[in-house]
């Protein structure tokens, strides 16, 4: 793509600025050898990559953190433990890492005024670093999120206290393992959205998270849509897009 020319074509009015930004948004990506970096996404879809850090080299993730801050694009990644968060906090001093949600990020975008209302729920206290993958998320792309931790259905009375809290929510995010019958609770007392995630917390007959997945694709409950297990960030990258819908 000739920048200049295209830029050069706006100005003579050759093309309009709608064509141009539609041109821009089929723009090629960064080639690094081993990682390809799409540094277009937020044009096309108003949301940077992601980066999913887990097993990546820490080389790699130098990498690509180093080309987004050269570029000043937000640079996210997921799932990725505190060893590597340390080593790249020191070549990169800006960078802000969430422990308990393994989330690093690198922002260079002015951040606009957190808008509507997530609610994230969870059954447990063991479900919490799931879902502070989804809060974390959430807030970074200017969301204001509400969190209501352990009230499974084991104690279904602690959800019933909280109810206002839904009835003021915009979309619900529940997080849950064991059998992950607290979504389909929630999907049935609600006139929200409700996005589930299934959490590999249990014991054995929980399948590492397959028993609350099943649990949760097969409710009656209408309006609860499920992401796969342990999915934090599929359930964000949901509920922000219903939250600026």
């Amino acid at each position: 793509m000739d920048y200049e020319k295209l830029l050069k074509n706006v100005r003579d009015r050759k093309i309009s600025v709608k064509k141009a930004l539609a041109i821009l948004k089929n723009l090629p990506f960064i080639d690094k050898e081993v990682v390809k970096i799409d540094t277009h996404r937020t044009l096309r879809k108003g949301v940077p990559e992601i980066i999913f850090g887990e097993h990546k080299e820490i080389e790699d993730l130098k990498k690509i953190v180093k080309e987004y801050e050269r570029i000043k694009e937000d640079c996210i990644i997921t799932r990725l433990d505190k060893e590597k968060a340390e080593i790249l906090k020191k070549d990169f001093k800006e960078g802000i890492y969430y422990e308990k949600a393994k989330i690093f990020a690198l922002l260079f975008k002015k951040r606009r005024k957190r808008k509507g209302n997530i609610l994230i729920i969870t059954a447990g206290t063991a479900d919490i670093p799931i879902a502070e993958e989804a809060r974390v998320f959430c807030e970074i792309l200017g969301n204001r999120v509400e969190k209501l931790y352990d009230v499974g259905v084991a104690g279904i009375h602690r959800l019933l206290h909280y109810y206002p809290l839904l009835r003021k929510a915009k979309v619900i995010i529940v997080v849950a393992g064991m059998e992950g019958a607290l979504p389909s609770v929630v999907g049935g007392i609600t006139d929200k959205p409700v996005i589930a995630v299934p959490t590999s917390i249990g014991y054995g007959a929980n399948f590492s998270g397959l028993a609350p997945l099943l649990t949760m694709l097969n409710t009656c409950a209408p309006g609860v849509c499920v992401v796969n297990i342990n999915n934090g960030f599929g359930a964000g990258y949901l509920a922000h897009l219903i939250n600026n819908l």
